[in-house]
Formats: structure tokens, C-alpha cells, sequence
């Protein structure tokens, strides 16, 4: 027997070394290697099926990017699966024989892996209930972005700074979220404003609809409006609220531009800003 052939016998009785057995089933060394070959392949046929129906195919039909992603993540779920029962069965496995380590990673989830389940049912919850999807405008516990990525245990959200910020799904739903694109992306930004007593309100409420109208970031339907507040202690107090689409996902940014032509407007038609000031006046009691 030459080298070659006792390379090719160690191979055999290797491959065929049994290394435990699950009720009725044994599981050999080349049980294991198929499974890890057989999920491998799996997880990475499914990734790629929902990255093409998620970024190829479903946008040739127009679908909503947040839908799209959805359904391609909960065809991936189904197909993964599918695809374990199947491996399972082709391995001769009795699906029956796995209810032991079924009942121990129960025991697992209970103490372990609590925080992990919870991750992964509230991430089904989102895909299916959709109260968030990609590319949703979102506020949840004092952080603001937009989701870009949902995943099965947590879901990514890019702030303004572009600061990926990865937030478990169980806090999606437990916590309030505020969703600024849920049904569009038309949102209304408030601007709060001051002039001082001695203009006129109707004056200001023309100027301001004006710089509002001039800006290409606001709609004009529903048009802006200009809502006089209050009298202030040192100021007349006015809100312009204005509706946008194309800042809804950076809404300090409008405001910075419209505050810069309110500003103009005002120093151009001689609108004075005014600032806090008290009178103080002095009484001085007179000599006995």
C-alpha cells in the first residue's frame, strides 16, 4: 500500500468517526461538515435572494424602498426555514430526536437569552406590522435619523452627523417612537419669531409669508402660514409654520436658511428684532 492510498484509508475511517449520537441518530464527522457546509450555503443564498428582490427587482416596480425591504427580509426568514428542515431531513436526522436540544435551548432562552429573543420577536413585529420601515425619519429615546437598515436583532439608524447609531428592535417597539415619514414625507416645521411693539402685526405676517413662499424647500400646498402667538413681555410673538418634504430629514437646515432671509427681510423693510429689557425705576423717599 503506497502513501497515496494510506492518505486515501485515513480519510475513509476518519470521515466515518463517530462523535455522538442524538436518540437513534449518530453523528459523524462528515454528519458535522455537511451541516456546516449545507447551512453556510443556506445563509448565504438566502442573504443574496433578498438583496436582489430588495434592490433589484422590486424597485422596477416602483415598490417603497421600507416595503421592499420587508417583504425581501421576510422571504429570506422563510426561506431559511424551508432550507433547515430540508437540510435536516437529507441528513437523515430525525427532526423528533432534536426535541432534547429543542427543550435545553429553551432553558437557555429563559435565563441567557432573554434580551436576544425579545430582539429577534420585536424585529418580526416591525417587518410585519411595519410601524417603522427603511428610509423612515425617526425619534426614539432622544435620537433622531433615518432607518437604514432593519435586521433581526436590531435596526440601524444614520443621524444628521452620519453616525450610524444601532438600536435594538425591542426598544422600537417598547419605547414611544416618533415616526416623521410615517404615512409621507411631508412634515410642519414651526418657526418661532419675535418683533417689537412698535410694528405692525399685519406688516410682519406679509414679510414672513413672503420669505416662506420665496424658499424652493417649502411647499405651497398646504401653504405657510403665520400664526401671531402672543404679547410677549419685551416682543409680539409669532409662529411661521411651513410644511416640507424635501427637508423632512434635516429640518435645521431649513430653519437656518429661513431664519438668514427672515433676518434679511426684516434689516431690509426696517423691522426691529428686540431683545429682553426691564425699566427700573428708583423712588427715593424724601427727608423728615
Amino acid at each position: 500500500m503506497n502513501s497515496y492510498e494510506k492518505v486515501l484509508e485515513w480519510l475513509r475511517t476518519t470521515w466515518s468517526i463517530e462523535l455522538f449520537k442524538l436518540g437513534d441518530n449518530a453523528f459523524m464527522i462528515k454528519t458535522i461538515i455537511m451541516l456546516i457546509f449545507s447551512f453556510f450555503l443556506l445563509f448565504y443564498l438566502s442573504g443574496k435572494i433578498r438583496r436582489v428582490l430588495a434592490y433589484k427587482v422590486f424597485p422596477r416596480y416602483s415598490i417603497d424602498v421600507g416595503v421592499g425591504q420587508s417583504i425581501a427580509t421576510i422571504v429570506r426568514y422563510l426561506l431559511l426555514i424551508i432550507g433547515v428542515i430540508i437540510i435536516f431531513q437529507t441528513s437523515g436526522i430525525d427532526l423528533s430526536a432534536l426535541g432534547i436540544l429543542v427543550g435545553a435551548l429553551g432553558v437557555g432562552i429563559g435565563f441567557g437569552l432573554q434580551h436576544v429573543t425579545n430582539n429577534f420577536i420585536s424585529g418580526i413585529i416591525i417587518l410585519f406590522e411595519r410601524p417603522v420601515k427603511v428610509g423612515d425619519r425617526v425619534e426614539v429615546d432622544g435620537l433622531t435619523g433615518n432607518i437604514v437598515n432593519i435586521s433581526a436583532r436590531a435596526t440601524t439608524i444614520l443621524t444628521n452627523d452620519n453616525i450610524a447609531v444601532i438600536v435594538p428592535n425591542s426598544d422600537l417597539i417598547n419605547k414611544q417612537v416618533v415616526n416623521w415619514s410615517h404615512n409621507n414625507k411631508n412634515v410642519r416645521i414651526h418657526f418661532p419669531l419675535g418683533v417689537s411693539y412698535k410694528e405692525d402685526p399685519e406688516r410682519v405676517r406679509k414679510i414672513l409669508l413672503s420669505v416662506a413662499k420665496a424658499n424652493p424647500g417649502v411647499l405651497q400646498e398646504p401653504p405657510p402660514y403665520v400664526r401671531f402667538d402672543e404679547f410677549g413681555d419685551s416682543s409680539l410673538n409669532f409662529n411661521m409654520l411651513v410644511w416640507t418634504s424635501e427637508y423632512s430629514d434635516k429640518p435645521s437646515t431649513l430653519k437656518s436658511e429661513l431664519y438668514y432671509a427672515v433676518f434679511k427681510a426684516f434689516k431690509e423693510h426696517g423691522i426691529e428684532i428686540p431683545f429682553p429689557q426691564r425699566d427700573v425705576h428708583i423712588k427715593s423717599n424724601p427727608k423728615d
